[in-house]
């Protein structure tokens, strides 16, 4: 017989529940925790403990489901599939619905539940040395030992320490509800007795359901049920509501900032920072920092307090200044941005340009060593090499009904308070005075100057106050 770590590894996960207990409409295992699915943190986990295929079984909202598994693992090339249970009949009739869709010679079924997103794999790991160790046994299985074993199915052992089968809650007596040992729902077992032993599985229980668990005393009848007790029990708890789903996530980000740490990161207590992002080392990840999506961020980088930045690149050296937003745009190297800046999708600011305090971008490029520091929009622009952005400027691209892009040239000078009306070109080294509102394009080297001309009445400044103030009391 093949052990256990020579077997092919297929993974079953149980995934077809509606969680009522969440009160929302949207399927338990799509509740994110550290910017992913729920579903997505146990395929992982399932993967990482050696599994070269995965099969979920769904059911309540299967298909959306279904598209979430296949957008995030379909396009990483990994074999996850789904399995449809019909109708809600328990565990073992969950994956019995799993065993049609496994792998062409999977020899051992590693079962996890889809709800316990903190899951270990090297716990998982140690299920497939128990299994080998245990000879001729069927079946391995994770236990654990809780001070308030609750709704939890208790471990039943005989006399000499064996295990023999599991009781679950509902049907358990007072006796055995008195036991703390409990099954948290992760088991390996030999494809050949599995699809056996789900064949003999009845009803004849409280819930009048299928359960998986009386897989475990068949097991010991068959050659034995090998059990490792967890070690660390907290990986092994399930999501029912929002307060676990909570504290479960403050338990993922705590494991993402140690794991960051360790690989020369600076990560402030506060910082919260999602599974996919990416940190080079001697980045510096300050207070109340939110770090979601795709994220990158440089070697040197410091990403400042409050900023909370989605599917951004930001490069080595790169400072992002308190309170600044971004999403899907681009940080040069040694850029400066903020305090309080709004980069907009597909923002690029280049290599050590400047956006400063309330600015805000959107689709425009601010080409290297380019400046917009004070109180600007820059909506569908080029800004080009060098350039200065005046406070107050605007770039004006929406008519009302099409967006319209500006172009700035290298080194152009672009005054205060200057509104430029788009679609339109200031060339390079160009100067836009103080002011002014661009309508049309600007030569290189030209200076462009639209205002109001202004007018001095000498003396008159009494004499309006006083009219304005006899106006006043009539």
């Amino acid at each position: 017989m093949a052990t256990a770590h020579q077997a092919p590894l297929t993974a079953v996960v149980l995934a077809a529940g509606q969680g009522t207990r969440m009160k929302s409409t949207r399927p338990k295992v799509l509740h994110e925790l550290c910017g992913r699915p729920m579903i997505h943190h146990v395929v992982d986990a399932a993967l990482a403990a050696g599994a070269s295929d995965v099969v979920v079984v769904v059911g309540h909202g299967r298909a959306e489901v279904s598209a979430t598994l296949d957008r995030a693992f379909g396009a990483q090339g990994k074999n996850v599939r789904t399995a449809l249970q019909p109708e809600q009949r328990g565990t073992g009739d969950a994956v019995r619905c799993a065993m049609p869709h496994l792998a062409p010679g999977a020899e051992a079924v590693l079962i996890l539940c889809g709800d316990t997103p903190l899951l270990d794999p090297e716990q998982l790991k140690s299920l497939r040395g128990a299994l080998d160790a245990a000879g001729d046994a069927p079946l391995a299985l994770l236990t654990a030992k809780l001070a308030d074993p609750t709704g939890y199915g208790r471990i039943l052992r005989d006399g000499a320490g064996r295990v023999v089968g599991i009781r679950e809650h509902k049907d358990a007596s007072a006796a055995e509800r008195a036991i703390t040992e409990v099954n948290p729902g992760v088991y390996l077992a030999r494809a050949a007795f599995l699809e056996r032993a789900l064949a003999a599985l009845t009803t004849d229980n409280a819930q009048g359901e299928l359960y998986l668990t009386d897989v475990v005393a068949q097991a010991a009848r068959a050659g034995g049920a090998a059990a490792v007790v967890a070690d660390d029990v907290g990986s092994l708890v399930g999501i029912n509501d929002r307060a676990q789903l909570a504290a479960a996530e403050e338990v993922l980000y705590g494991r993402i900032a140690d794991r960051l740490r360790k690989g020369g990161v600076t990560i402030r207590a506060s910082a919260r920072i999602d599974a996919g992002v990416v940190i080079e080392p001697d980045a510096v990840i300050e207070h109340a920092v939110v770090l979601r999506g795709a994220t990158r961020i440089g070697a040197g980088a410091r990403i400042d307090v409050g900023s909370v930045l989605t599917d951004v690149v930001v490069e080595a050296g790169a400072l992002v200044k308190p309170y600044s937003v971004a999403s899907r745009s681009t940080i040069g190297a040694g850029a400066q941005i903020g305090p309080f800046s709004h980069l907009r999708p597909d923002s690029e600011i280049q290599a050590d340009a400047h956006v400063g305090n309330f600015v805000e971008t959107k689709k425009t490029v601010v080409r290297r060593g380019a400046k917009a520091n004070h109180l600007a929009y820059l909506g569908d622009g080029d800004i080009g090499e060098g350039a200065n952005v005046g406070a107050g400027t605007i770039l004006c691209n929406y008519d009302g009904f099409r967006k319209h892009r500006t172009e700035i040239g290298a080194g152009a000078f672009i005054g205060s308070d200057s509104q430029i009306v788009a679609p339109v070109k200031i060339g390079a080294g160009a100067y836009v005075a103080t002011g002014t509102t661009v309508t049309r394009d600007v030569p290189d080297d030209a200076l462009a100057i639209g205002r109001v001309k202004q007018e001095n009445k000498e003396g008159y400044a009494g004499k309006l106050k006083a009219r304005l103030k006899d106006a006043a009391k009539k």
